[in-house]
Order: structure tokens, then sequence, then C-alpha cells
């Protein structure tokens, strides 16, 4: 009903747009045909409408007239309206007309226009050829002309000259473009240097772009006094989104300039130190910290050389004048933190700064201290707060921080919740600090909240995720040859003097366990099925990791697949044709996630008769996990390999018995009997019993029964094995062949399969002879269906059980039994046994 109502209003939008613009209403009808496309751009009626109204219009288009009046009266309403049609879908301009409007704009000088004019020619770049095209030819004719002539006309606008170079198709040959790129670069360059910071980051972003596609070859136009004022747009004074600009340009300069740039990056530092006065170090300590993250071998090898410890250390005073350099100093401690040496030279020199800071510093420099304090302590090794007394301090120290970040994340107003949610990424590492915030249910729930209301900001929701992933982290699993390994270590070190610290109580099976339930009560799904919708990579590796730790906890599964699990994880676990190795684990813990899940919850309860997710959706992710990861061997000496094998096929014997038209037994059989069928000879006995139940499940589907009773040879074969498995050592292997071949045996190819193998019917008398009663009733079901056979083929299998003794170890068995099943299949199995014969 909803879309039809839009349907309609389109369409009545689409007509009376036609009618404005025959009564000459040009505005109006735009702005209808515009909402018309909005609603429905593949209506015929609008579409009708739209090709009226763009054939009519050539000699006055509704974009000239609005153009006109922007440029000519300084109509700001018309500009507006030139812009929105612009970035209206559907609503693209003819060539000439676009050419115009662009015409009409660069007519005025840059000044005498509005900020809209900005969006005008981005969009008109962004639609059209004949406009980059314009582009293309101005800057043939001369580069710093037309560069000047745009780029004081916005951000946008100076992003479209990049556009253009970086184009080849508006291009007559390559040489030319190449030409101007250079000439670009260098323009953008000078520009960055004549404005100083750059404020609007409106050059950078041009020398970020253009090195971004091309930096190999543009990084000799880059002389060290030009690296300087891009290193000077580091400053941590200067706002963030010009910072990123700069730190983008730096990163991608250094990676391609190599030992050239690693230099050049040096000398300016020191250049900046030697001066010693103030605003020099602010810009040196800002730049050594945005470099930290994406060269930490070039910055680390700049923090700790001499000259740089000798600027840093008198700095770290308690004296009110060094104030000025107190953030700046904390950025660059907390960023020197990534790497290993220099984590240790903060905590040796400036741990007694930073506990000071923390009490006595600014509202941001009490939040950097603890979050580079918090990434000292999480760091050191575990046998420094062993001794007696500095355990109990150790752990105060680090519960007083978790205590701060917590405050901060709780405060109706926080300033940068970034800080606290990186001092809790590094603190939740230690076992008490996990113990500490899970035993908060309040705190989670605030956790969360925060971290749904940051779901735009990339750091903030990483760092929230690493909380909750330390939360839920297990301890790694170990083959019986690892524990021995282990064990020999220990005692090793026992008598070599070095006790080895052990397993912290509350990073066991249990605890970690009663960690996930309590972040489950605390709404953590619905966080984590908004990190879903995300298309970042590292937040779906983190989102898929806490959802396998999740579904771990066997109680919980129902609720999570009633909180959108299901929906979540078949998103996560879609596998694409590249993907990469970060990309590859997201997908298989998604995938493995999900067979946890749908091994406890019953398939009729999740997957709906109609809608999504359909029944066969969670087969090809399931399948995926039964091939080992790298193509490994599978072993008992790899556990790790084989429990999501394991469990996959649980999940699939689980999907197998939901009996729909659309079955997932079906495509099961389709896409994973190989692999299936290369189980069932595991030498793993558990991962052999659940292939074994998952094909008893499959042999309610015809595609099932047929890879056994189509009297081929290869059918045969498969019976064959199913027959040795009833006679495996595993109890629940032996009831899945039994199952298995009771069904089977209705059909002639399978009774003479059985009758083929030699010693097959004495196996299944076998069954009936057994302890279980549900081995005896399979048994006697399977003896049943031979003893009943018709044909010859019956004939064959009523001799073979007698001459087996099958009528003396069926009666013994009806009287041994009091199961009404087994004793009515019994007798039916013992007529044709006692009746004479025919013949």
């Amino acid at each position: 009903m909803v879309q039809a109502t839009g349907e309609e209003r389109a369409v009545h939008l689409a007509r009376e747009a036609v009618e404005l613009f025959d009564a000459g209403h040009r505005d109006a009808a735009s702005r209808n045909l515009r909402e018309a496309l909005c609603i429905s751009k593949d209506n015929t009626a609008v579409k009708a409408a739209l090709l009226k109204i763009q054939q009519e219009e050539e000699s006055g288009h509704p974009l000239l007239d609005l153009c006109r009046r922007y440029t000519a009266r300084k109509d700001e309403i018309a500009g507006k309206d030139a812009a929105a049609y612009l970035r209206t879908d559907g609503l693209k301009p003819p060539e000439n007309v676009a050419l115009e409007a662009l015409k009409l704009l660069l007519d005025q000088r840059a000044q005498s226009l509005s900020e809209i004019q900005d969006e005008i020619i981005s969009g008109l770049v962004r639609q059209n050829v004949s406009v980059r095209q314009y582009f293309s030819d101005q800057l043939q004719i001369s580069v710093t002309t037309f560069f000047d002539e745009i780029y004081d006309r916005g951000d946008g606008a100076a992003v479209c000259l990049d556009t253009v170079v970086l184009d080849p198709q508006v291009w007559p040959c390559e040489d030319k473009r190449l030409h101007c790129e250079s000439e670009l670069f260098q323009l953008f360059l000078a520009k960055l240097m004549e404005s100083g910071h750059d404020l609007d980051g409106r050059a950078l972003k041009g020398i970020t772009r253009l090195l971004a596609v091309d930096a190999s070859r543009l990084q000799h136009l880059v002389d060290e006094e030009e690296f300087e004022v891009i290193l000077t747009s580091l400053d941590s004074r200067l706002p963030l989104e010009l910072r990123s600009q700069a730190t983008l340009a730096t990163a991608k300069y250094l990676d391609v300039a190599k030992e050239t740039g690693e230099k050049q990056f040096s000398t300016l530092i020191n250049a900046k130190i030697a001066k010693g006065r103030l605003n020099d170090l602010i810009i040196a300590f800002s730049a050594v910290a945005a470099v930290f993250p994406v060269a930490p071998g070039a910055a680390a090898g700049i923090f700790l050389s001499e000259e740089f410890t000798k600027a840093l250390g008198p700095l770290v005073t308690r004296d009110a004048t060094r104030k000025r350099v107190e953030v700046s100093i904390l950025d660059l401690l907390n960023a020197a933190c990534i790497d290993r040496a220099c984590r240790e030279y903060v905590a040796k020199n400036f741990s007694d700064w930073l506990s000071h800071t923390l009490t006595n510093g600014s509202d941001e420099g009490s939040e950097l201290a603890a979050v580079v304090l918090a990434k000292i302590r999480a760091s050191e090794p575990t046998q420094s707060a062993t001794k007696n007394g500095e355990a109990q301090e150790e752990t105060a120290g680090v519960t007083d921080l978790v205590q701060r970040f917590k405050g901060l994340m709780t405060e109706s107003k926080v300033e940068n919740i970034s800080h606290a949610v990186e001092g809790l990424a590094y603190s939740s590492v230690e076992p008490s600090v996990k113990d500490q915030i899970a035993k908060d249910p309040q705190f989670l729930c605030s956790l969360i909240s925060v971290l749904k209301q940051q779901t735009s900001e990339s750091s903030v929701l990483y760092g929230g995720l690493v909380i909750l992933s330390n939360l839920t982290q297990f301890l790694p699993a170990m083959s019986e040859e690892q524990k021995k390994m282990s064990q020999l270590k220990k005692y090793a070190d026992a008598s070599a003097g070095h006790a080895r610290a052990p397993t912290d109580p509350r990073d066991e099976d249990e605890a970690v366990l009663d960690r996930c339930g309590a972040l489950i009560d605390a709404g953590v799904m619905a966080l984590l099925s908004e990190c879903g919708r995300l298309a970042s990579p590292s937040v779906h590796d983190l989102t898929a990791k806490i959802m396998l730790a999740l579904a771990r906890r066997t109680k919980s599964r129902g609720a999570l697949a009633q909180q959108g699990a299901i929906k979540l994880l078949l998103s996560l676990s879609i596998t694409k044709p590249t993907q990469s190795n970060t990309a590859y684990e997201t997908t298989r813990n998604a995938s493995h996630a999900l067979a946890r899940i749908l091994i406890s919850v019953d398939p009729s309860h999740i997957f709906p008769s109609t809608g999504f997710p359909q029944a066969t959706s969670p087969v090809r992710p399931l399948l995926s996990l039964l091939a080992s990861p790298g193509g490994a061997t599978i072993s008992v000496d790899q556990p790790r390999d084989l429990l999501p094998i394991f469990e996959s096929l649980l999940a699939l014997t689980n999907l197998a018995s939901y009996p729909r038209d659309d079955s997932p037994a079906e495509l099961i059989v389709r896409e994973g009997w190989s692999v299936i069928e290369e189980l069932l000879l595991s030498s793993n006995s558990r991962v052999q019993r659940a292939a074994c139940e998952l094909v008893c499940n499959l042999m309610t589907c015809e595609s099932g029964i047929i890879k056994f009773a189509d009297a081929t040879k290869r059918a045969s074969q498969r019976l064959h094995i199913m027959l040795a498995l009833t006679d495996a050592d595993d109890t629940a292997t032996r009831r899945a062949a039994g199952g298995a071949i009771a069904m089977l045996t209705e059909f002639d190819a399978a009774v003479a399969a059985v009758l083929e193998r030699p010693g097959g019917v004495e196996l299944l008398i076998g069954l009936c002879q057994d302890e279980d009663d549900a081995l005896v009733h399979r048994g006697v079901v399977c003896l049943q269906n031979l003893t009943t056979a018709s044909g010859d083929i019956g004939e064959r299998a009523r001799a073979a059980v007698r001459s087996a003794e099958g009528v003396e170890v069926l009666t013994t068995c009806l009287k041994k039994t009091s199961n009404p099943a087994i004793i009515q299949t019994g007798v039916e199995a013992l007529k044709p046994l006692v009746q004479p014969s025919k013949c």
C-alpha cells in the first residue's frame, strides 16, 4: 500500500512538472521532477516527463536559468536549487548546457560569488565529460592561469583539478597529462608554502590526493623546504581535518621516498629541536607523534636519539611554564608506546612525571597521562609484580586507572571520549581489569550505549570493540602434544629456579563464559548488529571474533539468535573472490559462530517459511568450514582446525532435519558431498561421528539416497563404508550408520550392495545383539527391509539372513526386549524367514 501511494505521487508530480514547464514555471517544474525522481526514477510516467522536458529545454534549460539568476542577480536560492539539481539522481544536464553553466560561473570573479559556487562546479565536473574536457583544455593552455581561476572557488573545485589530471579519458596523450599533473602538484605545494598552515586544508587535500595516486613519480618534486611545510601542518594545535590530510601526505611520501624521506624527516626534526623554542618543539613532537603509526621505525629512531632525548628530558618537569608543551609531549609519549623499545624508555624515564600529571595536569593532560600509563602497565611482564607488596601496589594502580576511565565514559559531557576508550582498550588485557569491567553491569550498558553513538568515529568504535574482544578472549586451545610440551617447560623452569606464573583463574573458560553472558545481558548484540552494517574491514574482523566467543556460551545461543545474530553472521560470512587474509579470517570466524548457534536452536524458529533468512542461507558458510585453513591436513594433533569442522557438521546435521520444499539437505548434498564423504574416514572419532550423523540425516532427501542407492559401483562402495561404521567403537557412530542403512535398505539397490559385501548381513545382525536399545531397533529395521525385499534380491537376502542365524538372533531379541517398536518390527522381519519358500 505504501509503495502504491508513492508511485501515484511520483506520477502526479511528473505530470504536474510537465504542466508547469509548459506554463513557463521552469523552477517549479524542476523541483517537482526532482522529487518524482527521488520517489521512483524507474516509473514509466516519470521517465516520459523527464524525456519531454529534456527535449524541450535545450534552448532554455532550468539549470541555465538558475545559474544565470545566481551569477547575475546573486540569487542564493537559485544557486542552492542549481546545486540540488546536480545532486539529484537521474537529472543529468545535457553536455552543452553543463558547459554553458560552468562558463557562467567562471565569468564571475570567485570573490563575487558565495560558497555555493563550489558545489555547483563540483557537480558539473562529476556529471559531465564536456566540463572535464574543458578543464583539461584550459590546463593545457596554462596550468597556472587556470589553477588561479579555480583554486579560490572552494575545496571541491580545487579537488576537481586533481580529478581531471587523473582522468586519462580527457587528455590527448599521456605526456601532456603527466606534465600538467606535475605542474599542478607544484602549484599546490606553492600554495601550501604561501599560506603557512593552510587553515582550510585546500592545498593539502590536492597534494595528498596526487601523492596517493602517483607518489612514486611526484616524490622528487618535494624538497626539504616543502616537506617542512607539510610537517608543520602536523602541529597538534591545528584542526584535526588539516592534521589528517598532512598525516596522509607524510605517510605516502615516506612510503615511496624510503631512506631519502626518512633522512629528510630526521634532519627537519633535529633542526626544530636544536632551535629550542617552544613553538618549534611542539611542532617537532607533534610531527614525530603523527609519524609513529605510519612509519614506526623512522619515528622510533628519532625518539631514541641522543639529541631528541636531551631536548625532551628537561621539559618533563613540574614547572608551570612548561604547561604549554604538556599535551604535545603526552601525545608523543602515547604514540611512542607503539614501539617496544620506546615504550620501555618511557616507562623508565617518564613514569613519575606521568603519575604527577595524572593528578595535577589539565583535564586533557590527565586523560592522556592515564592512557600512557595504561599502555605501560599493560605491557609490563607479569613477573615484575609478583614480589611481596608489589603485586598489590601494581593492581591498585591499574584499578585506579580503570576507575578513572570508567568515570570519564559515564560523564554526560566528555571532551575526548577516545582517550578513555583507548586507555581501557590497553588496560583490559589484564585479567583483573576484565573482571572489574564485567562485574559492573551499569558500566557495561553505558559502554555499549556510548559505542552505539560513536559508530561514525572509527577510532573510538575500534577501541571499544577491542575492549569487548579482550573481555571475551579465551585461552588458546592446545593439543595433547602441546600440553605435554608446556608441562615439560614448567618442569624445566622450576628446576632452573624460574617460576612460571600460573594461569590466572579469571582467564579460564568459565570466567570468560560468564563475561560473555554479562555482555549479552547488557545488550551487546544491538551494537554488533550496527557494526555489521558499516563498511570497515577492521570493525568486521573484531565483530566476528566477538560473535565467535559469545556463541561459545551454549545457554546464550537462543538469545543471540532472537536478537539478530543469524542475519549479522550471514552478512559477515560472505566470501569475496579476492579477499585478504584478514577478510578470510573474518568470514571463517563468522561462519564458525554461525555453526555454534545453529547447533543449539530449532531451524524452524529462525528461518521463516517466507522471507529472509532462508533455511538454505547458512549452508555455504558452514560447508566452507569443512576445508581446513590453508589446506592444512586434518589430524588428531590439530584440534583447533578440527573444532570448526566438528561444529559445522553438527550445525549441518541440524539443518538437514528441517523439512522444507527448498530443503537445506539437497543443497548440502549438491555442494558439500565430496568433503563430507572424506570426513567419514577421519581419524578423529568425534569428527567421524558427526559426519556419520550428518549422512544419516541426509537420507531424508532424494539426492542423499541416490548417492548410495543408484545401483552404481561407487554407490555400493559408499554403502560398504556405512556398513563398516556399524561396527565402530563409538556407540553414537554405530547408531548413525545403522539409522542410515535402515533408511537405505528400503531400496533394492542398497539391499544388493549389503549382500555383495562379505560379512555385510552379519554386521546388521550384530546390531540386533547390542545392549543399546536404539541400535537393536535399527538392526531389526534393517533385517525387516532385507527379508521383505521383492524378487530375486529378496530371495537372496532371506537366504543370507537364515544362513547367518538371523532367525535365532531375532527370536532371542524378541524374547529379551519389552520395547513395542522392536517387537512389532521384529515380528515383521521374522515372518518371511519362517514361512515356507514359494519355490
